[in-house]
């Protein structure tokens, strides 16, 4: 048997051509605030890319790019403006940021409804209540990639390795919302590979470089990986792709999986925080 692979480029495109012809029909173009610190390569050109997708939708995106010793005063101010500014209607802040800056201060003052990372304490109390507004992007791209791929999620046992609170904690507040019994897993967990091996969904999260191996994979499951690391000048995932194509029902590869899929639903939570805050005025 060979997986499916999971064309993540195609489908994140499909949605933001989609996106695209509602933002149309928009009033005023939404407007997307990114903040950077510092110069990680990685960080750079995933801003690059949040701020071409976003250009080509037709929303606008405006880069604030910190010095790498940026205090966090300078970025909190910064922040607290684009709160009071009515023309920006999403704000993300880029990790990782510098060690010296406090990460949680400053992403708790991004105002409530503009956090379209989701990522303030009270946007994920709100996923797990079934209250939030959005999720995070790349748990709800990854669901998105699922419902193409899978008929029912109701009754499925899903599989999540990694414990972040930007992947595993809303990944799994996510599937729960779908009905599906859900194993959060990380590096502690004892029996690893066995616990694997009973998911009939798989999400990889955990930034171990080809870690999922075939003989951990239930055959037909469906196979997710949100890793992604540099081995001997190669990109490549927590799933060891090249085997476990071999035995999963369905696969995402990397790059070109989860990636896009992150870029359309941050652009998606972006519009949908348009569309209430016009409501509001």
């Amino acid at each position: 048997m060979t997986a499916q692979i999971i064309n993540g480029k195609e489908i994140a495109q499909q949605f933001c051509d989609d996106l695209a012809q509602q933002i149309k029909q928009l009033k005023k173009m939404p407007k997307l605030a990114v903040i950077l610190v510092g110069d990680n390569p990685a960080s750079l050109i995933y801003v690059r890319n949040k701020q071409k997708k976003a250009q080509e939708i037709g929303m606008e995106c405006e880069v604030f790019h910190f010095a790498e010793l940026a205090q966090e005063n300078e970025i909190v101010t910064l922040i607290e403006q684009l709160n009071m500014d009515k023309s920006v209607n999403g704000i993300i802040v880029q990790l990782p940021m510098p060690k010296h800056l406090n990460e949680t201060h400053i992403l708790e003052t991004v105002q409530q409804d503009k956090d379209v990372d989701a990522f303030k304490q009270v946007m994920s109390g709100a996923l797990w209540q079934k209250k939030a507004p959005w999720a995070s992007a790349t748990p709800q791209g990854v669901l998105l990639l699922l419902k193409k791929y899978v008929d029912n999620l109701c009754g499925k046992h899903a599989v999540i390795i990694g414990r972040s609170n930007i992947v595993g904690k809303p990944m799994a507040a996510l599937l729960l919302n779908e009905d599906c019994t859900v194993t959060i897993s990380h590096s502690k967990t004892i029996g690893l590979k066995d616990i694997v091996k009973t998911g009939d969904i798989v999400v990889v999260a955990c930034g171990v470089p080809r870690l999922v191996k075939k003989d951990w994979v239930k055959p037909g499951a469906v196979i997710i990986d949100v890793g992604i690391s540099k081995v001997d000048g190669k990109l490549c995932g927590d799933v060891d792709f090249d085997e476990v194509k071999d035995v999963a029902g369905a696969i995402t590869p990397v790059p070109g999986g989860v990636g896009p899929m992150t870029i359309a639903m941050l652009l998606k939570n972006t519009y949908t925080a348009y569309l209430k805050q016009m409501d509001n005025l």
